[in-house]
């Protein structure tokens, strides 16, 4: 998948071995800098960078996907497919997402927006019923992104971590029955 914006010619396209490092460190990054800026008081563990950098482990059971610009893998994302190890989607036959990351450098630029395209995409290739997915009570702007391509917020699907309340959010693919 190819998309052309105001950043040149961007691809996005399935993560390979080769991308593991660099799309792990993308994430910390991404995640680290970001959440800092507008939510001071969340703290990332050793142990949840390990399992951002754990790119080879989550291509396993997810379809990793990255865009590229100019030949740099420059963000990323993950879907996980219904029942996958891992998936936090709280509606039957419903793919989780998780894990959308660009570059700091690029932050504002539109670079989500096929990256977006592409896991919803892929859902509707694996015919699910919706995707699923949770942002960290406080980040508005990504919650407000969210909303903006059409997906709602549904309380039902919330989790209240040990250290994180996550908000659930869902874009129906399909009328429930």
């Amino acid at each position: 998948m190819s998309t052309q914006d105001a950043m040149g010619p961007v691809v996005v396209r399935d993560a390979r071995p080769e991308d593991d490092g660099v799309v792990g460190e993308l994430l910390v990054e991404a995640f680290i800098t970001q959440y800092a800026k507008k939510l001071p008081e969340v703290v990332y563990t050793d142990e949840r960078k390990r399992e951002l950098r754990d790119v080879a482990a989550r291509r396993k059971i997810a379809s990793v996907k990255v865009a590229e610009l100019a030949g740099e893998v420059v963000g990323t994302v993950a879907l996980f497919p219904p029942g996958a190890p891992g998936s936090e989607a709280w509606l039957p036959n419903a793919a989780d997402l998780r894990g959308l990351a660009t570059s700091v450098k690029l932050h504002g630029k539109g670079l989500s927006r096929p990256l977006l395209d592409a896991a919803e995409d892929q859902a509707r290739s694996w015919g699910v019923d919706a995707i699923c997915l949770h942002v960290r009570r406080g980040a508005e702007g990504v919650a407000r992104m969210y909303m903006n391509r059409g997906y709602v917020r549904e309380p039902s699907g919330d989790m209240s971590l040990p250290s994180v309340f996550l908000e659930a959010y869902v874009m129906r693919l399909k009328s429930p029955a």
